[in-house]
């Protein structure tokens, strides 16, 4: 098969939503219609039942919710399906901010009961940040939620995208009969009793048809006919290139906990959905069909088995092929690595890869090398741009209350920030430890982690910081002056570079009047 047929047969994106939304559900029945997995698991608050599969670190297993972004690959109608599964949860917001970054398209996933919600709106607006097509799915509707037509106006007004559904929903709660699909003109019925894969899709090219009175009844029947009719006059027709482009949402309704519409959804996904895309790099546009390899690393994860110890770098192939054992440039450090194990992941399993392609993510068994951005080539020295650190909101000092595990303390942090599960700063003079976070529940996975997995114990000290700016200067005597007077509210993240901690958006304000030689940046990658 040559690389553009590879490349063509990919689809990588990634599932978000606003916690318990049902997006891990979602993510184990399209895995199930992949064959994928056998029998999805449950996310359950009892760590001694059966998890779901794609939740594997322990903390998830024992809170019941996905705090680390997973990687799943399965095959599907010819199609090779990358499914990225992010937090939910608004504390690990940046690394689902992150697995945007490496995925060509998302699958948004809605409570048609509760319709758009908080998170929801904060990771649309990373999607809109890069133009990344979206699919809606608007889940649960076996349980009474908002009329579809409303759900879909809230989607428009909240999320600023317009919508086309591409499929119906026949009632919702006890009444929920099932799906009719606009775009092909399948109905697909529902049976509470009936929990496994349904294949009873039927034919109803005219609405019209009697045979619908009889499958669904009369007045369920009507009212799709009238709502169907009204869905054709109020919205546009779809076009994909509008999807491709990032403006329009096509909107699937359903039920994932018991199957329905996720079938319909998967299949059209693979037909509209774009193939692996471009990347923009610091020198140029990287193309995916280009033949030389190129990558990049946008998740760390140490201890993936806590058994072994290990740490793996996720890697989105970005141009060309990557082969094992094979060197390239680690365009950072200028050295060359090659990867004897490079693994591809069904959550926490994973299976030796001898090549992949653009659109893929591979796990490759880092010995400290990777941090998140860095980027691996055949030789051309670029970085892809586009994985920026954004300010945290909460700060607080780590302290050590075991001096007898101090070196342990030190790799921990070193390595949970590698992985992106905080920011850490350096403060002097004492070189002391600041953890910045967007949630307080980081703090809680921190610790955990530091516990159990380097065996360090650790508490936090507030600080009365609420973001951090890092600041740049086109004289060099201005930023003398300013580090040398804010010395106190000055910290240096892992790359060593300055970053101002302020109370408040005042406080902030009123530092750049005092410093008009300053500029204060909101993001890591203000320089590339």
């Amino acid at each position: 098969m040559t690389l553009e047929q590879e490349i063509n047969k990919r689809r990588t994106f990634g599932i978000i939503s606003h916690p318990d939304a049902g997006k891990t559900t979602l993510t184990e029945k399209l895995l199930l219609f992949g064959g994928a997995i056998q029998k999805a698991g449950t996310v359950k608050r009892n760590k001694a039942e059966k998890t779901a599969t794609s939740d594997f670190m322990e903390i998830e297993k024992q809170r019941g919710i996905s705090v680390a972004t997973s990687v799943m690959g399965f095959e599907y109608n010819g199609a090779k399906i990358n499914i990225l599964d992010t937090p939910g949860h608004k504390d690990f917001a940046e690394d689902t901010y992150r697995t945007l970054t490496a995925v060509d398209s998302v699958i948004l996933v809605i409570d048609c009961v509760k319709g758009v919600e908080e998170q929801t709106r904060k990771l649309m607006q990373v999607c809109r940040m890069r133009n990344t097509p979206v699919i809606v799915f608007i889940n649960k509707m076996d349980r009474e939620g908002k009329d579809p037509f409303d759900l879909l106006e809230e989607v428009e007004k909240e999320l600023h995208i317009s919508t086309r559904p591409l499929s119906w929903p026949i009632g919702m709660g006890d009444r929920f009969k099932g799906v009719y699909q606009l775009n092909n003109k399948v109905l697909n019925l529902y049976s509470a009793n009936k929990k496994e894969i349904s294949d009873d899709n039927i034919l109803i090219n005219d609405l019209s048809d009697p045979q619908l009175d009889q499958l669904i009844g009369e007045v369920p029947a009507n009212k799709l006919r009238e709502e169907s009719e009204l869905v054709e006059g109020v919205f546009e027709p779809f076009d994909v290139n509008l999807y491709r482009s990032g403006y329009l949402a096509p909107v699937f309704f359903g039920s994932a906990i018991n199957n329905f519409g996720v079938k319909e959804l998967l299949e059209t996904f693979i037909q509209i959905a774009p193939f692996p895309q471009a990347r923009e790099s610091d020198v140029r546009m990287i193309e995916p069909i280009e033949k030389k390899f190129t990558g990049f690393i946008f998740k760390i994860h140490a201890n993936l088995d806590p058994n072994h110890r290990d740490r793996i770098a996720f890697c989105r192939v970005t141009s060309g092929k990557f082969e094992r054992n094979t060197f390239y440039l680690h365009t950072r450090l200028n050295k060359k690595l090659k990867f004897a194990s490079p693994t591809s992941f069904m959550a926490d399993s994973k299976s030796l890869v001898e090549e992949a392609y653009p659109g893929d993510v591979i796990g490759l068994y880092d010995a400290g090398n990777f941090k998140i951005g860095d980027t691996l080539t055949e030789g051309e020295k670029l970085q892809v741009l586009g994985i920026p650190s954004f300010s945290p909101e909460i700060f607080r000092e780590l302290e050590n209350t075991d001096p007898m595990k101090t070196k342990q303390l030190e790799k921990g942090i070193m390595q949970l920030s590698d992985e992106g599960v905080a920011q850490l700063f350096i403060v002097n003079p004492g070189n002391r430890k600041v953890i910045g976070t967007v949630g307080e529940l980081q703090f809680e996975v921190i610790q955990f982690r530091l516990l159990h997995e380097y065996g360090a114990s650790c508490q936090f000290r507030g600080l009365n910081y609420s973001k951090a700016s890092w600041v740049s200067a086109e004289n060099p005597s201005d930023m003398q002056n300013f580090l040398r007077t804010q010395a106190s509210r000055i910290g240096f993240d892992k790359e060593d570079r300055p970053v101002f901690f302020s109370s408040s958006a005042w406080d902030l304000e009123y530092t750049a009047k005092q410093y008009p030689g300053i500029v204060f940046h909101e993001t890591s990658e203000w320089d590339r």
